[in-house]
């Protein structure tokens, strides 16, 4: 009896679904529509999605920062917040690389320059939060925030100033 309703279940389900395939749409008359999309890739390299330099930093840059920034006002307790810790390093340290594809065309070297600094910065808090030592953490925070801040006072005329 088990196996009859087992069974009956099975075919109830599978016939279901295949009601649900065959059901008219809103899109009635479109079945051979291919719904999906594809992107031509034109090459491998690297392409910019914003143009916009102040979009890019605000969302790539400023959302992490702003939570790191709470992260790193005190030793953390556990190890949640060690792990809030490295995934804000690693992913502000990995978005310098992001910085390259969008140098400028006056002062391309000291644009550089700043990303790479702080990319190494990031990549250091990232290794001395893995580590779980704050000090060497903070001293690499406040680095990091060194270099951020010197590329916006010769990029952005000293706005955007970032605060430890």
């Amino acid at each position: 009896m088990k196996k009859f309703v087992f069974c009956l279940a099975t075919f109830g389900l599978v016939l279901a679904c295949a009601v649900l395939i065959q059901r008219p749409t809103a899109n009635a008359g479109y079945e051979n529509v291919v719904l999906a999309t594809t992107v031509a890739v034109a090459d491998d390299q690297p392409e910019v999605v914003e143009d916009s330099m102040h979009e890019f930093m605000e969302y790539v840059f400023q959302p992490t920062y702003k939570r790191l920034k709470v992260t790193m006002a005190a030793a953390p307790a556990d190890n949640a917040g060690w792990k809030a810790m490295k995934s804000d390093a690693l992913i502000l340290a990995e978005s310098c690389n992001l910085l390259f594809a969008r140098t400028p065309d006056e002062d391309a070297a000291a644009w550089n320059k700043h990303a790479a600094a702080s990319r190494v910065n990031g990549a250091e808090l990232y290794k001395a939060a893995k580590a779980k030592d704050f000090a060497k953490s903070t001293a690499a925070y406040k680095s990091m925030l060194d270099n951020c801040n010197a590329c916006h006072r010769q990029f952005e005329d000293g706005k955007h100033i970032l605060q430890p």
